[in-house]
């Protein structure tokens, strides 16, 4: 440990052999401490959170991911499909707090035209002009372009067109070929994921990045991934944040998998802080770990809890037992009591400042 000690110092990049040895390490505290070193460098005190409001247009699938308890058949009990005034509704309910962000993610539906979703950005930003939109995984992108017959960048495109402001980062799992056939094989492979994300940089989106861990990957896959979102983010810089998601096995096909622990939780969050020395944030996703262990995050590499979110189906379908949503002061106590300074952001980042039901944000 003291040699990678000596190059998180110095501010040197890590090497692949000592993210494992990272992972390998008996003493967590010390890993988390070099953590909190790289955090406080560019952080300092600082702990980011925003006002967001999650929206899951359909629960319909075609891809049948081991990992998943969110997607299902057409046909199958409990499919839902919202019409797009049922999603306008849905998302006006989550204004109250003066929402920033909509976060749209959602099933890959066989039917569902293109139009569909570009007419529920257009929608939500006719209604809520203010409302930052970070919707449609690279999985969903990649997709959506399929379904409608035309290139990923001439899809990136019309969402762009349409209102889309930034993508979120989810179906990365994880990159290597030997675990995706296994826990996800009928998504795009993790080259297909990283080449839209580079697509989309190189188009203006900034987007985030995550990593599913806890499953039947080993350490090699994990820092294997942290060093392919690297390579991206050097040639793109277009990555903001990476969110570490621990699987929730329960009502998947792998739900014999052991939970993660709170260990494992905070050696990831280290580790990512540690290995990803060009992302400038490292999110704590207080949904997956509990609120508790996002708290003790702030002092394991973590600069930001994510949000709000208001209603959160895709890992309570899996077991999660947290709240689906949390009022804005709550974050705040959490984040206090953990000794950081709360600083709520927009999507992008930039300070939002509130009264009772409006915002303004910095340029």
């Amino acid at each position: 440990m003291l040699p990678i000690a000596d190059k998180v110092q110095a501010g040197e990049r890590l090497s692949f052999d000592d993210g494992v040895t990272l992972y390998r390490s008996g003493d967590i505290l010390a890993v988390g401490w070099l953590a909190n070193l790289v955090r406080e460098r560019l952080h300092g005190d600082i702990a980011y959170f925003n006002v967001n409001r999650h929206i899951n247009p359909t629960n319909v699938c075609v891809a049948s991911c081991r990992l998943c308890a969110f997607g299902k058949k057409k046909g199958e009990e409990g499919t839902y499909t919202m019409a797009l005034e049922e999603a306008f509704a849905t998302a006006g309910e989550g204004y109250t707090e003066a929402v920033t962000e909509f976060h749209i993610v959602g099933g890959l539906h066989p039917d569902l035209p293109f139009e569909y979703f570009m007419d529920l950005v257009k929608g939500l930003k006719e209604r809520f002009p203010k409302v930052h939109i970070k919707a449609f995984t690279m999985v969903e992108v990649a997709f959506l372009a399929k379904r409608g017959k035309m290139t990923i960048p001439e899809a990136l495109q019309k969402m762009k067109d349409a209102g889309v402001d930034s993508m979120p980062g989810g179906g990365a799992e994880i990159f290597a070929d030997r675990v995706r056939h296994i826990i996800c094989d009928h998504k795009i492979d993790g080259s297909e994921w990283l080449d839209t994300a580079r697509l989309a940089h190189k188009m203006g989106f900034r987007s985030n990045a995550t990593m599913l861990y806890g499953h039947v990957e080993n350490d090699e896959d994990r820092v294997d991934h942290l060093v392919k979102l690297r390579e991206v983010q050097d040639e793109t810089g277009g990555f903001q944040t990476f969110i570490p998601l621990s699987f929730h096995p329960d009502h998947t096909a792998l739900a014999h998998i052991p939970k993660s622990t709170g260990m494992l939780d905070m050696r990831q969050i280290a580790v990512s802080r540690l290995m990803l020395d060009n992302f400038p944030h490292i999110k704590s996703y207080w949904q997956m770990v509990t609120p508790k262990m996002a708290q003790i995050s702030l002092r394991f590499g973590a600069d930001d809890i994510d949000g709000t979110v208001v209603e959160e189906k895709i890992y309570h379908e899996a077991g999660a037992t947290t709240p689906q949503g949390m009022r804005r002061q709550d974050l705040i106590r959490l984040i206090t009591e953990a000794g950081r300074v709360p600083f709520e952001r927009d999507t992008l980042y930039k300070a939002v400042t509130r009264s009772e039901d409006s915002f303004t944000v910095a340029v």
